[in-house]
């Protein structure tokens, strides 16, 4: 891809794209149109990339985000100190840093580009087309398994909007919605906060997942049989876990009787630990159909439990998001039932009754 310092012709016309890092965990989506020339010019370019940097503490990083060569965020940096004739970072020690002068430039550089955004959605809306950036938040198996699925719907109706999205546990999301660093949160436990409302969009159904050639695979087991399996969990803080660990309190087994083997802080990780013969564990029915269809992993039935959710769509306490953020919670729950609809035509088959089978 081109990359150029100027700012009218930095974005070029570019395909939705998205970047996972697993290892930060998270990733963007974008969808950049001509007209995202005009959108950038509303903010001072070179404060554009001081906000960058000064997010990421780091030119490799933020010049990768700003599309740029490491020495072209380092041009503008230098031309910015320049013009306000101080230093904004501390390149001392081998770490960059923020001066006290940089410290006092962010929150404005902020507001700047809250202004800009405003500007454009305002304008994009007198138009009759919604424009501007949306920032979102999921946890981890809606932002892998259904968030992209909606992202690229609203974006064939809505495709002057830019969004970016952030991944994690329950927890971490609606922090992240609490600071304002993101418009929407969709989560998949309760949210258990005052500062937030929570409207609830789709169910899902969290199954029982063994390997391929466990005893218990394609059988009903007896809620009594897991106080002997090797239970893989993932982490505190996880929406996904406080379902489990609820569903298994209310149908009479505590958490002390249960044989946690491995904590894990991904969906993909626990499916992999199956695999590996680590033990056994409940995720969504949206996170294992790929393994389901290649026969990598078999479902297993507890009798007697049902582990029924929520998908939850989160915004502040207070009046509803308007403009991008308003459109996307509309447009979320009024196609969540379609995609449910989908996904009910490659529907997981439970596991039939049969004879209650023990591990070994």
């Amino acid at each position: 891809m081109r990359r150029t310092d100027n700012a009218g012709n930095f974005w070029l016309r570019r395909r939705a794209r998205i970047i996972q890092e697993s290892r930060f965990g998270r990733f963007s989506i974008a969808e950049a149109m001509p007209t995202d020339a005009i959108r950038l010019s509303m903010e001072n370019f070179r404060l554009k990339v001081f906000r960058v940097v000064a997010s990421h503490l780091n030119f490799s990083r933020a010049a990768e985000e700003l599309l740029l060569t490491q020495p072209a965020v380092t041009q503008q940096i230098k031309a910015l100190e320049d013009e306000y004739g101080v230093s904004l970072f501390d390149r001392s020690g081998g770490r960059i840093a923020l001066t006290q002068a940089g410290q006092a430039l962010v929150p404005y550089a902020e507001k700047l580009r809250t202004i800009s955004e405003e500007a454009y959605a305002a304008v994009a809306s007198a138009s009759g087309k919604l424009g501007g950036q949306l920032a979102l938040g999921a946890s981890q198996t809606i932002g892998q398994y259904v968030l992209p699925n909606l992202v690229a719907g609203f974006l064939r109706e809505n495709p002057r909007v830019s969004i970016t999205a952030i991944s994690g546990n329950t927890d971490t999301i609606l922090e992240a919605l609490s600071a304002h660093r993101i418009h929407l949160a969709m989560v998949e436990g309760p949210a258990l906060r005052k500062d937030i409302h929570v409207e609830p969009f789709m169910q899902d159904e969290m199954v029982l997942v063994v390997p391929a050639s466990h005893e218990w695979a394609e059988r009903e087991i007896a809620l009594a049989d897991l106080r002997d399996a090797p239970l893989l969990m993932r982490e505190f803080g996880s929406g996904s876990r406080r379902v489990v660990e609820n569903a298994l309190r209310r149908a009479g087994l505590k958490k002390n009787e249960l044989k946690t083997r491995m904590e894990l802080d991904s969906t993909e990780g626990l499916l992999s630990a199956v695999e590996a013969g680590l033990g056994v564990t409940f995720v969504s029915r949206w996170a294992v159909r790929s393994e389901l269809a290649l026969g990598t992993l078999k479902l297993a039935r507890v009798r007697g439990l049902r582990l029924a959710r929520m998908f939850s769509v989160a915004y502040p306490a207070g009046p509803e998001p308007t403009g991008s953020a308003g459109a996307f919670r509309l447009f979320l729950l009024a196609h969540s039932m379609k995609l449910m609809a989908g996904g009910a035509a490659t529907r997981i088959q439970t596991p039939t009754s049969g004879p209650t089978r023990r591990s070994a």
